[in-house]
């Protein structure tokens, strides 16, 4: 219902985005909005605590000062609100405070775990003169759910399948054990389930993915997120691809420095040989020669290569499909006998770039409901949902603390 300018912070990968999300009540819902995506350098991502934050301040205040411009919109001059999507593990213990449990993906800051990463971004922005308070802290995932739910009440979960990977359902209170207190009124809850940590023996884990795990910055971590997400896929294809060219010539007399060096191929990069069409494959020789100083290969050798892209990108798919569809069994929505409309908003780049992961998701998830459900169960691409839900988070904050 609440009306004016709200703010989003998303920050969750290698890049982070800013955004500004003009309300127009309950009637009009979104009006406007802008973003700005902004790359993280490498040095800040296992740097200090106070270095991270004091840069993302610094792109929040370049961003917020470009309003300036269109300044009559202001709300009554308001404090600016502002939504923070934090994409790692916390203990959260409010709405606007959670301190972090460990990092992920590429991360790894030590001074900023155990620490209260509301805290750590409220003061970087004072120190900055930026006069915002952080209303919200929440995760992509949850932020896709509420973006998403905003607009189609039958949203059931919010999931991201980008550098990393999360979801959030929304779950009967009263159907979690571990709920202590009063129930809210609504009766229901959000879960947010962090799955990317799940492991288990049924996992068609390889001995890539073993020495992919040894080697990363946790160990014995995320092994879900690493069989599946952004960040991994492309370096899982090039141990293939060394190993391969160790062991035989298909890559002929090369130089294997640059196939020995981690995480030089990335999944845009397979993505791209993976979708190529051409009759010769050219786009794949291009990015073997571009990212791998690999030339002259074959014809079959360079199919050879798609095939294996193929076989990542397909595993990757189905494993993120059957995390679908235990949602959706969960809440009894597979298919065995209810008849209720099901939405599962997706965001993240791996699924909006990614095309052929994108089919063969929603092709398994179809294989593994019942057939009333693959056709009751909708799959639907939240454009910037984590960034828009967590500025309508910080929305309903602000009215909150309006009504007290």
């Amino acid at each position: 219902r609440e009306e004016g300018l709200f703010y989003g912070l998303d920050l969750g990968g290698t890049n982070f985005r800013v955004l500004r999300v003009q309300l127009g009540g309950i009637e009009k819902h979104v009006v406007n909005r802008e973003s700005r995506e902004v790359s993280i350098p490498p040095q800040l991502m296992s740097g200090s605590s106070s270095e991270l934050f004091g840069f993302i301040a610094s792109e929040l205040a370049k961003f917020v000062a470009d309003e300036e411009k269109c300044a009559n919109v202001l709300s009554n001059g308001k404090k600016r609100e502002l939504g923070f999507t934090f994409s790692f593990p916390v203990k959260q213990r409010s709405v606007a405070s959670g301190t972090l449990v460990k990092w992920t993906k590429a991360f790894s800051i030590d001074d900023a775990v155990g620490e209260d990463v509301v805290a750590e971004l409220q003061t970087a922005m004072e120190k900055q003169g930026l006069d915002m308070h952080v209303a919200a802290l929440i995760n992509d995932a949850v932020g896709t759910l509420a973006g998403a739910r905003y607009y189609d009440r039958d949203v059931v979960a919010g999931v991201i399948f980008g550098t990393g990977t999360n979801a959030a359902y929304v779950e009967k209170a009263n159907s979690i054990p571990k709920w202590e207190g009063e129930l809210p009124n609504s009766g229901d809850m959000v879960i947010n389930m962090e799955w990317g940590n799940f492991c288990s023996s049924h996992l068609p884990v390889t001995e890539y993915d073993r020495e992919l795990d040894k080697e990363s910055l946790n160990p014995g971590e995320q092994i879900y997120e690493k069989l599946m997400s952004g960040m991994y896929l492309g370096e899982i294809v090039r141990r293939v691809l060394l190993k391969m060219s160790l062991q035989s010539s298909i890559f002929g007399n090369i130089d294997h420095t640059k196939l020995k060096t981690h995480f030089l191929l990335r999944t845009p990069h397979i993505s791209a040989m993976h979708h190529d069409e051409t009759p010769d494959l050219k786009i794949v020789a291009e990015k073997l020669e571009e990212n791998l100083e690999i030339t002259g290969t074959s014809l079959e050798t360079r199919k050879l290569v798609v095939e294996i892209c193929d076989i990542v990108a397909r595993r990757a798919a189905r494993l993120a499909a059957a995390g679908l569809a235990g949602i959706l069994k969960k809440l009894g929505r597979d298919g065995n006998a209810q008849e209720q409309r099901s939405v599962i908003a997706i965001d993240g780049g791996l699924f909006e770039h990614y095309t052929k992961f994108r089919e063969c998701l929603e092709i398994t998830l179809g294989e593994l409901l019942a057939e009333y459900a693959s056709k009751s169960v909708a799959v639907k691409h939240a454009d910037d949902g984590s960034g828009i839900g967590a500025a309508l988070i910080a929305a309903s904050q602000s009215q909150y603390r309006n009504v007290e």
